[in-house]
C-alpha cells in the first residue's frame, strides 16, 4: 500500500561532492553537496542562492568536481554546518552553521594544484573533476532559491587501482562513494550514520538496525 506522507525533501540518494572554487579574494572555498548528476561529459549542480559557491561559480565560472569515498564521511561532516560567508543568513544561524573561511583546514584535506581550472582539487579523493560552467539557472518555483548550473568536466582526476587495468572505465566494484540519503551517509550498501545536517535540519531517524 502506498501512502501521501507529503514529504519535506526529495533526496532519495546522491553521491556527495566537495565543490572546490575561487573566492574573490583569490582563496580555496570548499563545499559539500549533493544535488549532481552526470551525462556523458557533462554534470548538472544545484545549488542555494545564498551559497559563497554559487557566487564564486557564476563569477569564475570554473570549479573541481571532488567525489570523496565512503572512508572520507568525517571529513566531509566537518564542514557539514559551515559557511564561507560571514554574513549568513538567520535561517542557517538557527541550524547551526558557523562562520569557517578555511574550509580545507576546517576538513583536515589537502589543497592540490589543478592542471586546467584555478580552483584547487583535493587530494585525498579518489576522484576529481575539473570542470568549467556552460550555463546557469534559476531554479525553484516561482520565486526561484537555487541555481541549476550546467558544467562541463575538462579533465578527469582518478585514483590509479579503481582504473580497470587497459581500459578507460572505472572499476565499480573498486569504487566506494560517499552517498547521501536524506541527510544520511552510506557507503558500500550500508549505513555509516547521519550527517550533522539531520540535526540542523530536523531530521527524523532510526538506528540502522531496526532498519528493514
Amino acid at each position: 500500500m502506498h501512502v501521501v506522507p507529503g514529504l519535506k525533501v526529495l533526496y532519495f540518494g546522491t553521491p556527495v561532492v566537495l565543490i572546490s572554487s575561487r573566492n574573490e579574494d583569490g582563496t580555496a572555498n570548499l563545499a559539500p553537496m549533493s544535488s549532481a548528476w552526470w551525462l556523458d561529459r557533462f554534470c548538472m549542480l544545484g545549488l542555494g542562492n545564498n551559497a559563497l559557491t554559487t557566487a564564486n561559480l557564476l563569477r569564475e565560472g570554473e570549479c573541481v568536481l571532488n567525489l570523496p569515498s565512503s572512508a572520507m564521511a568525517d571529513a566531509v561532516d566537518r564542514i557539514a554546518l559551515t559557511t564561507g560567508k560571514p554574513d549568513m543568513p538567520d535561517y542557517k544561524a538557527k541550524q547551526g552553521y558557523r562562520y569557517e573561511p578555511d574550509k580545507f583546514a576546517a576538513a583536515r584535506l589537502t589543497e592540490q594544484a589543478s592542471d586546467l581550472v584555478g580552483p584547487p582539487r583535493v587530494a585525498e579523493c579518489p576522484v576529481q573533476l575539473e570542470c568549467r560552467v556552460v550555463s546557469a539557472h534559476p531554479f525553484g518555483g516561482h520565486d526561484p532559491d537555487a541555481t541549476a548550473f550546467q558544467v562541463e568536466v575538462l579533465r578527469a582526476h582518478v585514483e590509479e587501482g579503481l582504473v580497470i587495468p587497459g581500459t578507460h572505465y572505472v572499476d565499480p566494484f573498486g569504487w566506494d562513494p560517499l552517498i547521501m540519503k536524506f541527510c544520511e551517509f552510506f557507503g558500500g550498501g550500508s549505513s555509516l550514520r547521519p550527517s550533522k545536517l539531520a540535526t540542523g535540519w530536523n531530521m527524523p531517524h532510526r538506528a540502522a538496525s531496526t532498519a528493514t
